[in-house]
């Protein structure tokens, strides 16, 4: 499983997904089915994000299954970045449509 940051243009979201990298195309298609094709992502360590979303992480993550593509760990902006601090994240891995 992976959390990941990813900066869109309707603003930040944090996901859970079954996926083991955000270069898998399977993943990268139901994010554009979402609407969502073109992003700036960055892995947040599980630990760290376990740690920041203490309950609320276990429910979404309990609710992930291995069929499911992935779940939204919180889409409020302001809170993601107020709990992350830029260092804490992986490099920048940048998206666009092709």
């Amino acid at each position: 499983m992976k959390s990941l940051l990813l900066l869109t243009a309707s603003g930040p979201l944090l996901i859970l997904t079954s996926h083991e990298s955000l270069h898998d195309q399977k993943l990268l298609d139901v994010l554009r089915h979402k609407g969502i094709g073109k992003f700036v992502a960055f892995e947040v360590p599980l630990s760290l994000a376990k740690a920041r979303y203490g309950g609320h992480f276990q429910a979404v993550e309990s609710n992930l299954q291995e069929t499911d593509d992935l779940r939204v760990l919180d889409f409020d902006g302001q809170r993601i970045f107020q709990l992350f601090r830029f260092d804490e994240l992986g490099a920048p891995i940048l998206k666009e449509p092709s």
